[in-house]
């Protein structure tokens, strides 16, 4: 078994002690890697949202002529899903390493990964790159990839344009070059309130809502069989489910509110998905159309909420990041995967983007989540190789 380095596990030990589950702030995290790029003599570029309580992060090092243009992007999210309910043998928020893995929330998932190219910051400084490298941080991604938009929007107002993203989720540091969109939509559907024995004078929100229901069930049962299909997924089609619903507050009263949470993920382009979320939007007309016949003369009203639209992910096989992976000894996974990253967003960006990072995504948002120190020693040892590769120009 190879091992980390002592400065990959301090600063993993130092990620997985400062709590960023998604419903919290993250900057003390940042601040903690703002505050080391500056201790290296570097400036970083933080991005707060409007209400300041997160904020983006890129640090980065310039080439040997001092320009930040171009260059390499090492991406990561510095947010985690929570722990509530889960039974861990261990404090998730303590780097833990029994034996041969690293244990703690967001050791996968993807902690790792951050404290490697954090850690790699002190090699990168220390001699001259014929290209620059840029080690970004985003919030939010694991609900809904929000902060990366945000993040590329402010990489280009600081004259930031990086020409190849590595994506450092849980891969077993194999590249992937296509994922799945995701998709969230909520349908609120409001109608009136009426005593259960007095039908007639209410609008059931929950029946109304389940025609929404059954519309999606029929559009998901129309993608399985009817495609389109990609075989290099293992399920070769786009998938649609109904994740949540909440309405009615009592047995006896016809319920004035409902909502559902719909999600779809996509194998198609953020054309076909704006046309699917279109064609809902529509469809979610004519419900309140059969509302208000119902009650021409009170308020209801279906309303849909578009949460995100996270692009999918279709990186070519001779793409400068899969090119620049393959020489820096990185071997590609020819299957494509559901789950769904950041990395389709910066690839609309115009950035040459592969997700690679240590760890196995089935470890990710469970109890005692790990990841194995060999996984962590394998990708130190590649951007050992992109250092080194980058000071011979």
């Amino acid at each position: 078994m190879t091992a980390p380095s002592p400065a990959v596990l301090d600063w993993l030990s130092r990620l997985i002690a400062i709590d960023t589950t998604s419903r919290d702030s993250n900057l003390p995290l940042v601040e903690a890697v703002a505050e080391h790029a500056r201790s290296l003599g570097l400036e970083p570029h933080l991005f707060p949202t409007a209400d300041g309580t997160k904020a983006g992060l890129v640090v980065s090092v310039p080439d040997a002529a001092g320009s930040t243009s171009g260059g390499i992007m090492l991406s990561g999210h510095s947010d985690v899903v929570p722990v509530d309910g889960q039974a861990w043998s261990s404090d998730p928020f303590t780097l833990d390493v029994r034996g041969d893995k690293a244990y703690g929330r967001g050791t996968a998932d993807m902690k790792g990964f951050d404290a490697i190219v954090v850690a790699a910051l002190a090699d990168l400084v220390a001699e001259p790159l014929s290209e620059p490298v840029h080690v970004a941080l985003s919030y939010d991604e694991e609900v809904g990839c929000i902060g990366a938009q945000p993040l590329v929007d402010g990489m280009a107002s600081v004259g930031i344009h990086p020409r190849v993203c590595f994506v450092g989720e849980p891969t077993s540091m194999r590249m992937i070059r296509g994922h799945k969109s995701i998709n969230l939509v909520r349908v609120t559907v409001r109608g009136l309130a009426a005593h259960s024995s007095l039908t007639a004078q209410g609008v059931n929100a929950i029946e109304h809502a389940a025609s929404v229901v059954r519309y999606w069930r029929e559009r998901s049962d129309a993608w399985r069989a009817d495609g389109p299909f990609d075989e290099a997924y293992p399920i070769p089609y786009t998938t649609g489910s109904v994740n949540l619903i909440e309405g009615g507050n009592g047995v006896n009263i016809i319920p004035a509110e409902c909502s559902v949470t719909l999600e779809f993920r996509s194998i198609g382009t953020p054309d076909d998905d704006r046309a699917d979320v279109d064609a809902l939007i529509a469809f979610c007309r004519t419900v309140e159309e059969r509302m208000r016949a119902e009650a021409p003369d009170q308020e209801v009203s279906v309303e849909v909420d578009v949460q995100t639209m996270t692009a999918g992910l279709d990186t070519p096989s001779d793409a400068p990041a899969v090119l620049l992976g393959q020489e820096l000894g990185l071997a590609v996974q020819d299957d494509k995967v559901t789950y769904g990253t950041e990395a389709g967003i910066y690839a609309n960006a115009g950035i040459s983007t592969v997700v690679c990072g240590p760890g196995d995504i089935a470890q990710a948002h469970k109890p005692d989540e790990f990841v194995e120190l060999d996984q962590l020693a394998q990708c130190e040892a590649f951007i050992g190789r992109l250092v080194e590769h980058l000071r011979r120009g």
